[in-house]
């Protein structure tokens, strides 16, 4: 159990890509890390993209980032909400400033694009988010998942066992 006594924020939204969400929250769990899901307060049940769901724990606005290891953004259509709400960005733009650990796949990286934190860096995600990450002024790298200092990326579903490593060892560390 690599992670025990670690707690890490998982992000969800009406849309997300159920298994980057599901896939990763119950890796993180079987490692022994404390996983709170992260919502807007918009709604208290999410629908994924293939008809899972997914209650958020807390809002963005209730957690702090001096209680987090880490954050991750599951894709899908959730983070075009997700980065509309300033508690979100806000939430991540602290984790961010601390050093923590942000995750993001697929459609994840809008927002850290929209958090202004991806500027200098590299980044990955689903294709159709590869010139907004480019415009927000980071490297675009065509990898299925890597780490870049406290950023761990990953492109798409079929990438999500080599997200999950790369996460699980960098929260490790």
């Amino acid at each position: 159990m690599k992670l025990k006594g670690k707690h890490i924020g998982v992000f969800v939204e009406e849309g997300f890509e159920d298994l980057e969400f599901w896939v990763p929250v119950m890796r993180l769990r079987e490692e022994g890390a404390q996983v709170t899901v992260i919502g807007t307060g918009r709604q208290e049940t999410f629908r994924g993209k293939h008809c899972l769901e997914a209650r958020p724990d807390v809002t963005a606005g209730q957690i702090k980032a001096d209680d987090l290891d880490g954050l991750v953004v599951p894709g899908g259509w959730g983070p075009d909400k997700l980065r509309r709400s300033e508690a979100v960005l806000a939430l991540v733009r602290e984790v961010n400033a601390q050093g923590k650990i942000i995750a993001s796949i697929c459609h994840g990286g809008w927002v850290l694009a929209s958090a202004g934190i991806v500027k200098g860096r590299k980044a990955t995600g689903s294709r159709g988010i590869r010139d907004d990450m480019v415009n927000a002024g980071a490297e675009w790298v065509d990898a299925p998942a890597f780490r870049d200092g406290n950023l761990v990326w990953g492109r798409v579903v079929a990438d999500i066992p080599a997200f999950c490593r790369e996460l699980v060892t960098a929260l490790a560390e």
